[in-house]
């Protein structure tokens, strides 16, 4: 027997305007992963610059990490699903990544920082989201919201579907994550076999849905493993699984003004970011 919920009150289905599947990519000192938001066919979806997915089991793949580099411009969301990373940076802060916790690092107008795997072998997973910040906040302060897998909520719905909750809200719980410019709805979402459920996103958010593992159907459009949906315009998200599935179903506020990017910098003018490097080998970070 299936089992559907819906926290939504009806409203219009948000359709799949097109399915992206990653690409080979490798990033800091040789890490292996998969990057699905920006590369050629998905250079970016206001407000989101980037997504990577990093999973191996291989240490030769990870094991060299993300050594001391700089960020200008945006937030880094890194949410792990197995395995540890360790971060460090030039402020001073310094934290562990284990597996469930997130870390939203708006990096501002500069910072220096390393993400290194604390283990030797064995299985590490998790994704990197990268999302812009309005001309207004790029030279804010840098700052961390570093949330343990205790402090993030998990609501169990009817059939045993089961949401984590990192920023905004669904089904009566509040992220921890407080980004107020882009006003981001991130969930974790498990599904098992049978079931179905309905995710109220608001209208005027861009929106994609990443799966991981297994398969589910997005408003009558399949959705295999490893294929981000990009999802039209409407206010709620129907998701059923046929089989067990989890995937990430993430929303954002769009800027909606000129992007300039390059590397690590993301700014709105070539000249900003001509400054950023300058600042940069400066050591003004």
């Amino acid at each position: 027997m299936s089992a559907s919920v819906s926290t939504s009150t009806g409203g219009t289905e948000r359709p799949v305007a097109r399915l992206v599947r990653g690409m080979p990519a490798s990033d800091g000192a040789g890490v292996r992963l998969t990057r699905v938001i920006g590369q050629p066919v998905l250079p970016g979806l206001d407000p989101f610059l980037l997504l990577d997915e990093f999973r191996s089991d291989n240490p030769g793949d990870y094991i060299a990490g993300f050594p001391d580099h700089p960020h200008r411009g945006f937030e880094t969301v890194t949410y792990l699903i197995a395995g540890r990373m360790r971060h460090a940076d030039n402020k001073g802060h310094a934290g562990l990544l284990g597996p469930g916790s997130v870390q939203w690092m708006t990096a501002g107008r500069g910072i220096v920082h390393s993400e290194m795997p604390e283990q030797e072998n064995g299985l590490l997973q998790g994704f990197q989201l990268w999302v812009n910040l309005p001309a207004a906040r790029k030279m804010t302060a840098p700052r961390y919201q570093e949330i343990a897998a205790t402090g993030i909520p998990e609501v169990v719905l009817e059939g045993g579907i089961r949401a984590r909750v990192i920023a905004g809200s669904f089904a009566g719980a509040n992220g921890p994550i407080d980004a107020e410019t882009t006003a981001p709805l991130y969930l974790d979402l498990s599904l098992p076999a049978g079931s179905a459920l309905s995710v109220p996103v608001p209208a005027g958010h861009n929106a994609f849905a990443y799966v991981f593992e297994g398969g589910v159907e997005i408003a009558g459009t399949e959705v295999p493993t490893s294929a981000l949906a990009v999802l039209g315009a409407g206010d709620r998200v129907a998701i059923r699984a046929a089989a067990p599935a989890r995937l990430l179903a993430v929303a954002g506020k769009p800027i909606a003004e000129p992007v300039a990017r390059y590397g690590p910098f993301v700014m709105n003018t070539e000249l900003e970011i001509r400054q950023a490097i300058s600042d940069f080998q400066s050591g003004l970070f």
